[in-house]
């Protein structure tokens, strides 16, 4: 099966790396047109959009809720519309419970600012401008930590991954009927630079010990799901969760 995204405009969040920069190429394979975002990191992202046909960076800090809201209105100006919206992008910050309280609570803010506000606010616009389209898709990247738990270290992640992951369902129930769906990822560990802390942290023995398959999951496992969610060949399936996890956490 070759799926065919010719004429489909997609947005993909956290995509000058990673899970998310696999996804981006992935679509652009399949022929999309692709708004690849990026907060830092612009050589990566221009590295990720010079290997596709049809590219644009997109800049925003998905910290603060207003470049979020311009990073959707950016993607409209730059494709006309948007077809997908992927929220990859993310944050894992190490919170130890013995920290400060105040540098606790900043990263579990920022973690959730990162995680889950962002990715409602662009699901908001995205419902909105879906439902004046006739439709559209949204793919979330969640985590398996929002069905597994995480290390007390890392509860703001698994927390906002949870949240993604009913959002996510809440969606697919309100507004398919509106010809909108909605799907969840839920990633276990993967090899990026995200999860280099942890590797760091606990070592890649821990990371890979409770593995079904006989290796860490790498980006380019997460990708060609994402594109056949967004293709339209699983619409039935909206609401779903699809867990890639090599068999570290099987429900």
């Amino acid at each position: 099966m070759k799926i065919d995204l010719s004429g489909r405009n997609v947005l993909v969040t956290g995509a000058s790396r990673g899970i998310g920069a696999a996804i981006a190429r992935a679509f652009g394979e399949a022929g999309a047109r692709v708004g690849v975002h990026y907060g830092a990191r612009r050589g990566d992202a221009e590295a990720v959009a010079a290997n596709l046909a049809h590219a644009v960076l997109l800049k925003a800090d998905l910290a603060d809720p207003g470049e979020t809201a311009r990073l959707w209105d950016d993607a409209e100006a730059a494709l006309g519309h948007v077809d997908v919206l992927v929220n990859n992008a993310g944050v894992a910050l190490q919170a130890p419970l013995a920290a400060a309280e105040a540098d606790w609570l900043a990263a579990w803010e920022r973690t959730m600012a990162v995680n889950l506000t962002a990715t409602g606010l662009l699901c908001r616009r995205a419902l909105a401008h879906f439902e004046a389209r006739g439709g559209g898709r949204i793919v979330n990247i969640a985590s398996r930590a929002a069905f597994r738990g995480d290390t007390p270290d890392y509860l703001a992640y698994a927390a906002s991954k949870g949240g993604m992951a009913a959002l996510t369902r809440s969606i697919a129930r309100g507004f398919g009927k509106a010809g909108i769906v909605a799907f969840t990822i839920a990633p276990g560990f993967t090899r990026t630079d995200m999860a280099q802390e942890f590797i760091d942290a606990y070592g890649e023995d821990f990371a890979v010990k409770d593995l079904a398959l006989d290796r860490l999951t790498e980006p380019g496992d997460v990708a060609p799901t994402v594109v056949f969610l967004a293709s339209g060949l699983a619409d039935h399936a909206t609401g779903a969760t699809i867990d890639i996890n090599a068999g570290s956490y099987v429900r």
